[in-house]
């Protein structure tokens, strides 16, 4: 898994059963201790040393050390959950459609860092959570599973976000176990396509 915070996702992941080879992370965080605490083995590769977050961040290299530690650590599917560097084609070449997403919202609605607020500033009557493998566009790729989530008048960004999040820890974990199946079958993970829940 690549983590950026938290690690909530992470810890839903485990407590549902799936084998979680690795973590890794491009900046310290709750999410990379998560990993060690279970006994999974902990990665950083810090976006530090290829230029942090300035204009000069180096990101086609920085994804490619990211690709080959994974490739060492002999991952065959990548989730991402709250990972915070957008990777290049560099990274998804090495993974081809094993990249796997979960988004804040029911895409393509809302892309990007901000769709929680967003969708608030749209005034709009639901949201939801999105299942997605990834790729080199932002928030693009084909959508394996939905799940609605009512947005409330009385909502703030945190009360929806949390509510989304509570959605994507049951959601993202039964996609992952569904993707691994498959891959088990030697079938790809677009082939697991889901209808939209509600």
């Amino acid at each position: 898994m690549l983590v950026s915070g938290s690690g909530t996702i992470l810890e839903a992941m485990l407590e549902a059963g799936i084998d979680v080879a690795l973590v890794a992370s491009d900046r310290p965080c709750r999410g990379l201790e998560v990993a060690a605490a279970a006994g999974v083995q902990a990665l950083l590769v810090d976006r530090e040393r290829f230029g942090g977050f300035t204009q000069s961040f180096e990101r086609d290299a920085y994804s490619v050390e990211l690709a080959e530690a994974l490739r060492a650590g002999r991952i065959d599917l990548v989730a991402m959950a709250g990972f915070g560097t957008i990777v290049t084609d560099s990274f998804h070449r090495v993974f081809p459609g094993r990249v796997l997403n979960t988004h804040p919202s029911l895409l393509p609605a809302f892309k990007g860092w901000h769709a929680v607020k967003a969708t608030l500033d749209a005034r709009v009557s639901e949201s939801g959570c999105t299942v997605h493998v990834a790729t080199e566009a932002l928030d693009d790729g084909p959508v394996l599973a939905q799940r609605r989530v009512p947005v409330y008048s009385h909502d703030t960004e945190a009360t929806l976000h949390e509510r989304i999040k509570s959605v994507e820890r049951t959601l993202y974990p039964d996609v992952v176990a569904r993707v691994m199946a498959s891959l088990a079958r030697g079938e790809e993970p677009v082939s697991v396509v889901a209808v939209e829940e509600s």
